[in-house]
């Protein structure tokens, strides 16, 4: 039984590990719903190599239109403009785009629902390790360069290493898991002051990721739909909880 335990755990280790340190920065920027548009259009990429070619260039055309997203949002957030209305509408153009994509496909809604939040209990340990592989090279990345730049070209590193991993954590886990991760554990790290916010946001998501895993194994539950349902209502009650009263 364990072994059917270890792969998932570990990835969503990993996952909330370098998603809750862009969690914080997308906070940070007051801009919630960016990581979501990201994760949308690297979807819609994912949609038009399975409705168009077959699966073939899967990666490539997400990535494609995840770097496209992340461009878009980069200049955008240097123009005088409501940039949470416009992250919305590229939202709803990536949304609006794989429905119509899939619409003639007979695998469509299957591939809508694996790629809102996948049932990561059964990830293949090769994809795990790839995608492990991308993560460090990102975590190495924010480490080492990152920190040098300034102004757009800083933004648009952090735009593009958010579209880099959201392209490897869509096709891991989906576009749900993925907003949830980066929001959840940032989210309520930020409420409180006790503790180091990125340890806090680390512990609380392993916590509720590797609760999940282990209800959706025993109660037959989809893992994905789980991770997202328990760090969404965690977070609530949180927040709710250790919220002060506006005056």
């Amino acid at each position: 039984m364990f072994d059917i335990f270890l792969p998932p755990i570990f990835l969503v280790i990993i996952l909330v590990m370098i998603h809750a340190w862009f969690g914080r920065g997308v906070l940070q920027r007051g801009i919630i719903f960016t990581d979501l548009a990201i994760a949308q259009f690297a979807a819609l990429g994912s949609s038009i190599s399975l409705g168009y070619f077959d699966k073939e260039y899967l990666y490539l055309l997400t990535l494609s239109f995840a770097f496209l997203s992340a461009f878009l949002i980069s200049f955008a957030s240097y123009r005088k403009l409501h940039l949470e209305a416009f992250i919305g509408i590229l939202y709803v153009l990536g949304a609006s785009g794989i429905m119509m994509v899939l619409a003639e496909s007979a695998e469509g809604m299957e591939h809508f629902k694996a790629l809102l939040a996948t049932d990561i209990l059964f990830t293949p340990i090769e994809d795990i390790i790839f995608g492990s592989m991308i993560y460090c090279a990102i975590a190495l990345m924010i480490w080492k360069v990152y920190p040098r730049l300034t102004g757009f070209s800083k933004e648009l590193m952090f735009f593009s290493m958010l579209a880099l991993t959201v392209t490897s954590s869509v096709q891991l886990a989906g576009v749900l898991v993925v907003f949830t991760l980066l929001v959840a554990p940032a989210l309520l790290a930020s409420m409180q002051k006790r503790f180091s916010q990125i340890g806090f946001a680390f512990v609380y998501g392993w916590t509720f990721s590797i609760l999940a895993i282990a209800v959706s194994y025993f109660y037959d539950l989809p893992t994905g739909y789980s991770i997202v349902f328990l760090g969404a209502l965690g977070t609530l009650f949180g927040v709710l909880f250790m919220s002060k009263k506006d005056k």
